[in-house]
């Protein structure tokens, strides 16, 4: 099943389950903004999240701008600059700011993956097609282990940080909800992240995550007094 969503690219991945923040200042996505406030108030405030590649930029879309021919396809120059996975999300919660802007909080719901992209409105339009979350073999097992990796990397981290670890946060029992929270969480770059996002199920994201977990705690370990910048760096959101 395909759908058509206004698209909003960012420098960092977004999650099934996870909520996203956003400062909206860019006239683009300002646009966005204003059409989603003006839909009926009982319809639902979609749009489409895609994480842009490392040393690429999105370019200016509308009149006047560069034709890459992304509206028959994702083009040469879109096809190279964003991924082809994202995730839908809903503004739960959209406001003007005054002088200009709008603050979001969307959550995401949903994977997909993009069949093609419009460039030539005020902003990004993708046709999507939705991707369903498998559970795959074994995801079952695999969540008691992941739960255990991952407090011990948080345990770890924490230490790198020269911090105390609050109490322990009760983590979901679901594990395709785990295998999304886990992703997020752990300090990645957006390659990584990402690959985490398109695993075919949830079992394989999960069997990824526990190698991925008890490497990163491993490495944390031999280094104890890491950067600061190296152990809180996060993608920006590029808005």
């Amino acid at each position: 099943m395909t759908a058509r969503l206004p698209l909003f690219p960012l420098g960092s991945v977004l999650f099934p389950g996870l909520v996203l923040p956003l400062n909206i200042f860019e006239e683009r996505y300002r646009a966005l903004a204003r059409d989603l406030l003006a839909l009926p108030e009982d319809a639902p405030r979609h749009f489409g999240v895609v994480a842009i590649r490392d040393g690429y930029e999105v370019a200016p879309s509308g009149p006047g701008a560069p034709d890459d021919g992304a509206a028959a396809g994702l083009g040469p120059d879109l096809g190279k600059a964003l991924y082809e996975v994202g995730c839908i999300a809903d503004a739960a919660s959209l406001r003007e700011k005054e002088g200009g802007g709008y603050e979001m909080v969307a959550t995401g719901t949903t994977r997909f993956r993009l069949r093609s992209v419009d460039a030539t409105g005020p902003y990004l339009v993708a046709e999507i097609e939705e991707l369903p979350e498998l559970p795959g073999a074994g995801a079952g097992p695999l969540t008691a282990e992941v739960e255990r990796a991952f407090r011990t990397y948080q345990k770890q981290l924490a230490g790198a940080r020269e911090r105390t670890l609050s109490t322990a946060q009760e983590l979901p029992a679901q594990p395709s909800v785990l295998s999304y929270l886990v992703a997020a969480a752990t300090v990645v770059e957006v390659p990584v992240k990402q690959e985490l996002l398109e695993a075919a199920d949830t079992a394989t994201r999960l069997t990824e995550e526990l190698k991925l977990l008890r490497r990163e705690t491993a490495v944390i370990g031999k280094l104890p007094s890491l950067p600061a910048v190296e152990l809180t760096r996060q993608p920006t959101n590029r808005n």
